[in-house]
């Protein structure tokens, strides 16, 4: 192991080819090579003048770094590649950015809405997880009329299948539409939390993250985050 230089993982994160953890996962499943090596330790350093590879593609440091904000339409899937070659969110961004940008934390495949692109590890590591606290607003539209005590009872914080659920804020709009704010949000949670109440959602749309919101975008277009934006993504 060299004595400089920084390590594996963060070089991939600053490559713009994954967050830490995601460029731990694919150092670890021996997808990436230093100077023709196969290196499977993530603690191993590098250095820029190194020759990185990830699945024999160079990775090198990105020169700008890309915060994009996307409006997921609905029937895209939130990773890189899909082994059922299902169309990706991803995709949506390559006729504008050469850079390898890759999901803000995600929205599953049937559900639209705002999502954050970016190469930059470091801001990846910061707003993604829940310890970040970071605001989402959601709408859901629902075929059939809400359940009186949905709203009331998600807002409280409720157990399913041992899992505790808490809205920061869960509001009835009209019969069949209600926004929910979360401040976590667990893999697919409002989709649990409807289920458990035998209420079908026609819609679910993420409308805000923070301060970002989606007013002008249309669905399927994408804008960058102004440096504010990140600024405030990023503070406390």
């Amino acid at each position: 192991m060299q004595t400089n230089g920084i390590r594996l993982h963060v070089f991939l994160a600053r490559a713009g080819v994954a967050s830490r953890r995601a460029g731990e996962r694919l150092i670890g499943e021996g997808r990436v090579s230093v100077n023709g090596a196969v290196v499977t330790e993530p603690g191993t350093k590098v250095l820029e003048s190194d020759r990185v590879c990830v699945d024999g593609t160079p990775a090198a440091l990105e020169e700008t770094k890309r915060y994009v904000l996307l409006y997921k339409p609905a029937g895209y899937v939130c990773t890189l590649s899909d082994e059922k070659d299902r169309p990706t969110a991803a995709s949506l961004l390559t006729s504008r950015f050469s850079e390898r940008l890759y999901n803000v934390g995600r929205l599953d495949m049937y559900s639209s809405g705002l999502i954050i692109f970016t190469n930059d590890g470091e801001f990846a590591r910061r707003v993604s997880p829940p310890s970040s606290r970071i605001e989402k607003e959601y709408v859901a539209e629902t075929t059939t009329p809400l359940p009186r005590p949905l709203c009331a009872a998600y807002q409280k914080g409720i157990r399913i299948d041992n899992v505790f659920y808490k809205a920061h804020l869960a509001q009835e709009i009209t019969p069949r539409k209600a926004r929910f704010i979360l401040t976590e949000g667990k893999n697919r949670e409002i989709r649990r939390v409807f289920a458990h109440f035998d209420c079908p959602i026609k819609r679910l749309t993420r409308i805000r993250i923070a301060a970002v919101r989606i007013d002008g975008l249309q669905e399927g277009c994408f804008r960058e985050l102004s440096p504010k934006e990140v600024a405030d993504l990023l503070a406390p």
